[in-house]
Order: C-alpha cells, then sequence, then structure tokens
C-alpha cells in the first residue's frame, strides 16, 4: 500500500472470551523513527516480514497511512538503533466476530498488562456489532496510540 486511507476503532478488551475464536496472531517488535503533531514513521518487525509505515498524526478514526516493505535486517538495525525506546512489543491475535475481522493487541514489556481490539473500517459511519469482551472505546484517546506509548508506557500509567 501506498497511498491510502486507515479507519479503525479501538477499545478495551474487559474479558478473555476473545481467546476461543482466534484465528491467527503474530508477533510484532516495532519502533518510531519520529512522532510529532502531524505524523509518526515506524518501523515494524514480524517473523517474516518488516514494514515502514507513515501516519498522519490525526486524532480519532480516520488517518492517511502509507505503508511500505523493507528489508529485514535493515528495519532490525532501525529499531536497535535509531527508534525511540522502549520498543513496542506485542502479540496481534486476529478474531472474527459477526463477518468482521477484530485484531487483539496483546501488550508486552513496558506495555504489559494492556489489551485493545482494533477494528478496520470501509468508512466513517459503518455499523458494527461490539463484541461481548469489548468495553469502553478508546479511539479518541491518543494514550493508546502506539506512538504514545512509547513516551509513556503503559506501566507507568496511575490507574486507579
Amino acid at each position: 500500500m501506498a497511498v491510502g486511507q486507515e479507519i479503525e476503532r479501538k477499545f478495551l478488551v474487559v474479558s478473555e472470551q476473545w481467546r476461543d475464536a482466534v484465528v491467527a496472531h503474530v508477533v510484532y517488535r516495532q519502533g518510531y523513527l519520529c512522532g510529532n503533531q502531524r505524523s509518526s514513521v515506524r518501523i515494524r518487525v514480524s517473523d517474516q516480514e518488516a514494514r515502514l509505515n507513515i501516519k498522519s498524526a490525526t486524532l480519532g478514526i480516520e488517518r492517511q497511512e502509507y505503508d511500505y516493505p523493507l528489508p529485514l535486517e535493515d528495519a532490525h538495525t532501525l529499531l536497535d538503533c535509531l527508534c525511540e525506546q522502549p520498543l513496542i512489543e506485542k502479540t496481534r491475535y486476529y478474531v472474527d466476530y459477526q463477518e468482521k475481522r477484530w485484531e487483539i493487541d496483546v501488550f508486552a514489556g513496558d506495555n504489559a498488562g494492556l489489551i485493545v481490539a482494533e477494528i478496520e473500517l470501509a468508512c466513517v459511519d459503518e455499523t458494527i456489532a461490539l463484541p461481548p469482551w469489548v468495553g469502553e472505546e478508546v479511539s479518541h484517546d491518543p494514550r493508546y496510540y502506539n506512538v504514545s506509548l512509547v513516551k509513556y508506557p503503559y506501566k507507568d500509567w496511575v490507574r486507579p
């Protein structure tokens, strides 16, 4: 994908019920070369591929997104030497619910304990059925953006 648009909603996960419906998963290691008021530039590596991703910093569910393949060795070097620390470590689980594919991100490392469900939409006003394992929507809360979790990891949040 080169020129593109992402429409995505994020929710907190409130139960483990989704685990019985997992169809696949992938482990990610990702870091940010930069993140500012206009955009973020991310390197993401899985076992099989590496991607460079540029995303607008627009608050909400609709953003511009550009995504390109990277050589795996280069991506590891970028993560280790040039990206902000700590890196984002997470396992993404894919779950189908009422004909939609949900992505459940279970964070590790400095963001351990955080579990977020995401769903990509075809249009901003698309109606979706919410699974019983999702709770509060956090699409408009920048703390839950991965670029924010690098600067202010979940382990440092003050929670009741």
